[in-house]
């Protein structure tokens, strides 16, 4: 019976710039403009992060949802929100179970920004990997949704833990 050895402080450090590297092309290089431009609107990384949320959420979120699905803090989630209202790319509905409370959606128009920015990503990415075989495509796939699953849980266990 084997059990699994916590990675080594060296292994982290090897694919760390790695991770880095990505997270700048996804987010702040070329591939980010052009999926951006794809989505037919001027928007900023946080706008479109926030479209492309509600548009894969089951149904509308509140402002605490959303932010908590992005990893961020609500009072930039409340500010991002209120733009994306006055461009008329999503809007307030009732939450059913708090009169008091609102929940954000996407309008039509932002729904088909948020999926053109996600079409776009998805053909980008699906190129970029399309030479791989489909089993290392598949263990892509499932080795990323377990790195993400861990860090959110991590991340969430941080917050549990933090004073006040």
């Amino acid at each position: 019976m084997t059990t699994e050895q916590p990675p080594s402080a060296a292994a982290v450090l090897a694919v760390l710039p790695r991770l880095m590297q990505l997270s700048n092309a996804v987010n702040r290089g070329r591939l980010a403009e052009r999926a951006t431009a794809a989505a037919g609107h001027a928007l900023d990384r946080p706008a479109i992060s926030i479209l492309v949320t509600l548009h894969t959420a089951d149904s509308a979120l509140r402002i605490g949802e959303i932010a908590e699905r992005m990893q961020v803090v609500g009072p930039h989630i409340t500010r991002q929100v209120q733009g994306l209202e006055r461009r008329g790319l999503v809007h307030r509905v009732r939450d059913p179970d708090d009169r008091r409370a609102s929940l954000i959606e996407p309008t039509d128009e932002g729904a088909a920004a948020a999926e053109r920015y996600v079409a776009a990503m998805v053909t980008w990415f699906t190129e970029a990997i399309g030479d791989w075989p489909e089993g290392d495509q598949q263990e892509l796939g499932r080795l990323l949704g377990r790195l993400v699953d861990d860090v959110v849980a991590r991340l969430a266990r941080l917050s549990d833990d933090s004073p006040g």
